[in-house]
């Protein structure tokens, strides 16, 4: 005798919608029609969408891109939110899940320029856009001589500003340019060991209310335990050294062999210090055990002079 798998009713999905996020969204639509299941997309624009003329880490952090969609699912407006994960903050407040953590995009910072090919051709004093923290400390150890200036807005409005000549060049995720079919704008795709890349870069996360166990074992095929267990470990040296995105912090972890080997820097914004940086391996079949690694990596960046 066999028992039919019990139909959902239809799952709305909470998306911003910026073109990034509506192919996010859609994309995770797609994936869940195919399995037989009534998909529908609610856009939101958030905070973090409108105070462009702020830094995150001045006005609230990344978690400003989540607020309002975690809003409705928590009053049933929507089921699940599709997110960025780099965007998500490290811990998820009481009643919301991480259901689910999709195959990783490429995790690497891109160089984008109309004018230069490669970080090393930029003359002396030339202009680079972003407001990440991460970036700027890893960009003036690499090239103490530029000007990093800040660079908000989605994908779109920032390669505008590009081509308007605001910038010399600007640093950008690869992830999102291929996901938008924008891959031939980068110029360099920067190596690991040159540009470590945010915790989580490149990977999509799946959040839920907590009580939704329906929705839980709905998502589970689209999980992806390889790149689960990679971020696991980067979101834990993270949240270890205090989660916030105002911290010039990077992570970044890759799995060979059943060996899990994490990799992570630190930044002083006002170039005080050297980057701090830290590394550790380990075998990692459980999310337990991803997660004690990267919290062994962030006490040795402590131990380094790095601060929270």
């Amino acid at each position: 005798m066999t028992t039919e798998r019990t139909a959902l009713p239809p799952i709305t999905i909470a998306t911003r919608e910026s073109r990034l996020a509506l192919w996010q969204a859609e994309h995770v639509q797609a994936l869940l029609r195919a399995r037989g299941h009534t998909v529908n997309l609610l856009g939101m624009t958030t905070l973090g969408d409108q105070i462009l003329d702020r830094s995150l880490s001045k006005v609230g952090g990344k978690g400003l891109f989540v607020k309002e969609l975690e809003t409705a699912l928590e009053d049933g407006r929507a089921h699940i939110a599709v997110h960025s994960l780099k965007d998500v903050p490290m811990v998820l407040p009481e009643g919301f899940a991480l259901a689910c953590v999709m195959e990783r995009e490429d995790p690497r910072d891109a160089f984008v320029s109309p004018r230069y090919a490669r970080l090393q051709d930029l003359p002396q004093g030339a202009v680079v856009g972003t407001s990440s923290l991460r970036r700027q400390v890893l960009l003036h150890a690499l090239r103490p001589d530029l000007k990093i200036e800040p660079l908000r807005g989605n994908l779109d409005t920032r390669l505008r500003k590009l081509d308007e000549g605001q910038y010399d060049a600007i640093v950008l995720a690869a992830a999102g340019l291929k996901r938008l079919g924008l891959g031939e704008r980068i110029r360099t795709e920067f190596s690991t060991a040159e540009m470590l890349p945010a915790a989580g870069q490149g990977a999509l996360g799946i959040e839920v209310r907590a009580d939704r166990q329906d929705l839980v074992d709905a998502l589970a095929p689209l999980a992806h335990m390889p790149t689960w267990l990679i971020v696991t470990a980067e979101r834990a040296v993270s949240r270890s050294m205090g989660g916030s995105c105002s911290m010039p912090l990077a992570a970044h972890a890759r799995l060979e062999g059943g060996q899990l080997h994490i990799d992570a820097a630190w930044g002083d914004p006002e170039s005080r210090i050297p980057l701090v940086r830290a590394s550790a391996s380990g075998a990692a079949s459980t999310l337990e055990q991803a997660d004690a690694l990267g919290v062994a990596v962030a006490a040795q960046l402590r131990a380094g002079g790095a601060t929270g």
